[in-house]
C-alpha cells in the first residue's frame, strides 16, 4: 500500500509497473472527481443506473459511487459490473486499508472480496474475473456510465485501442457517459472515431480528465476534435495491430 496525496491509500502493480491511482491527485479524489461526480451529474433524474467499471482493481470507483450516493442523499438503484484480471487481488481487499469514507461499506467490501458479488435493495455489484477484452463481448445490455480506468495506455495498451473503444460504443446508448483520467490525444481520437463527442473535465484539486458521450453534454467544455486533428495530423489512435 502507498499513501496518496489526499491521504487515501493506493497500491503499486509490479505487473503493470504503475500505481492503481494518481498518487498526486489521490486515490479517493481521483475516483470522485474524474469518474463518479462528472458521470452522476449527467443522470440526476435517473431512478436506476447501470455502470461498467473498467477495471475493478482496488474497488475505489465502485465504493466511491456508493459513498457519493449516500453523501448526496440520492435514491437510485445502481447495478455495477466490473471485469478484473487479478482475482487474488480482489480476494485480498477485505484486508486493504480503505479511507474512513468507506467505513459504512465494510459488508460490501467483505462480500465482494470473498465472492465477487454483493446485492441488496439498492445496489448490485458483480466482479467478472478474467480478461476484459474477452469478457466485454459477452455483455449485451447497454450501460449508462462507463468508468474507463484501466492502467495507462503506455502500460496496458490493449484497453485503449480503437477496437476496444468500439466495444464500449456497442455497450452504450445515445446518452451514456464514459469517464477517464486520460487526456491523451490518442485516447480522445479512439473515442472520437467511435462516434463519441469528447469533453474536458476540469476543476479545483485535480488534474484535467475526459468525459465522452455520443450525444451532447451541456455541463462540460467540448473539445474541438477536428481542430485537434488538423493541428496534429501525424497522431493516430492506438490499434490492436500496433
Amino acid at each position: 500500500m502507498v499513501k496518496s496525496e489526499d491521504g487515501s491509500c493506493t497500491a503499486y502493480s509490479s505487473e503493470f509497473g504503475e500505481h492503481y491511482h494518481s498518487t498526486k491527485d489521490g486515490a479517493l479524489t481521483e475516483s470522485l472527481h474524474k469518474h463518479v461526480i462528472p458521470a452522476f451529474s449527467c443522470f440526476e433524474e435517473a431512478e436506476s443506473l447501470r455502470i461498467l467499471d473498467i477495471c475493478f482493481g482496488l474497488g475505489f470507483n465502485t465504493l466511491t459511487t456508493l459513498y457519493h450516493l449516500r453523501h448526496s442523499g440520492m435514491n437510485k438503484r445502481v447495478e455495477i459490473v466490473s471485469p478484473e484480471l487479478d482475482e487474488p487481488l480482489v480476494h485480498s481487499l477485505k484486508y486493504f486499508s480503505y479511507p474512513e469514507a468507506f467505513a459504512a461499506f465494510a459488508p460490501v467490501i467483505t462480500a465482494v472480496s470473498e465472492t465477487g458479488l454483493y446485492e441488496d435493495e439498492h445496489f448490485r455489484i458483480e466482479v467478472l474475473f478474467g480478461d476484459a477484452r474477452a469478457l466485454l463481448p459477452t455483455l449485451e445490455q447497454p450501460f449508462d456510465i462507463i468508468y474507463q480506468d484501466a492502467f495507462s495506455p503506455e502500460h496496458n495498451p490493449v484497453l485503449w485501442t480503437k477496437e476496444y473503444f468500439a466495444e464500449l460504443a456497442r455497450l452504450t446508448h445515445a446518452h451514456s457517459v464514459v469517464t477517464t483520467y486520460s487526456t491523451a490525444l490518442r485516447t480522445r481520437l479512439a473515442l472520437y472515431e467511435n462516434g463519441f463527442n469528447v469533453y474536458l473535465n476540469k476543476g479545483e484539486g485535480y488534474r484535467n480528465a475526459t468525459v465522452a458521450c455520443k450525444g451532447a453534454l451541456q455541463r462540460f467544455e467540448k473539445v474541438d476534435m477536428p481542430h485537434k486533428i488538423k493541428c496534429n495530423p501525424d497522431v493516430e489512435c492506438l490499434k490492436d495491430n500496433d
